[in-house]
Order: C-alpha cells, then structure tokens, then sequence
C-alpha cells in the first residue's frame, strides 16, 4: 500500500485485485476490480466481500447475509473453486494473500452427465 500526501492530508491507495467469473466451457464473464484493505484475508470473509459488493452494484432488493451463506454452501459443496493468481485455494479458512493486481477468479463447475 502507497501513502500519497498534499502536505494537509495523507492519503492511502487501497490496492486493488482484479475479480472475473467463470463457467466451465463458457466465456469468461466481465472482470471487476475490488479494494483490498489488507494483505492476509481468510478465503471466508473475500468472498462475503465479493458477495457484498456484487448485491449493492446490482441495485437487487437481496439479503446479502443470505446471498453469503448461499455462496459458502455452494463452495463446500463444490459448485464453484476460487483461484487466486492460479492457485486454487481449497479450505474456507486459508488465509489468501492479496496485493496490487491479484486476480481472483470464481470458477463455477458444471457437472459431467449422469455423474
């Protein structure tokens, strides 16, 4: 993290990591940036941010508590992986490490036929 100062007030930039969404043999979707306040954060808690964020930009009238837990079932049934910087992170309490330029990327699996 860079501190910027005008000699009244310092300022910090958050760094910012890079969010994309994925389907197994569909096109990625749009990437999205989010700021980042620390450098360690349990896999948990970036994705209740990434839940967070994506219900208050959609403007949907969604219970964001409930959107999470949706999403973490949905992980610890492995309907989606998340890879940070290609490296998949497999337990909801790893602590990832995040710096200016990570990507994140949520990788929703589909299933094989009849499996």
């Amino acid at each position: 993290m860079r501190a910027v100062s005008d000699g009244w007030t310092t300022f910090s930039a958050m760094p910012l990591i890079t969010v994309t969404d994925e389907v197994v043999g569909a096109p990625s979707g749009p990437a999205w940036t989010m700021e980042v306040f620390e450098e360690t954060v349990r896999l948990d808690e970036l994705i209740r941010r990434r839940v967070f964020l994506e219900v208050a930009e959609s403007g949907a009238d969604a219970d964001p508590e409930e959107r999470t837990r949706m999403a973490l079932d949905a992980f610890g049934r492995n309907g989606f992986v998340v890879l940070v910087d290609d490296r998949q992170v497999t337990e909801l309490d790893e602590k990832v490490r995040l710096h200016a330029g990570a990507r994140v990327n949520f990788l929703k699996l589909v299933p094989l036929v009849g499996g």
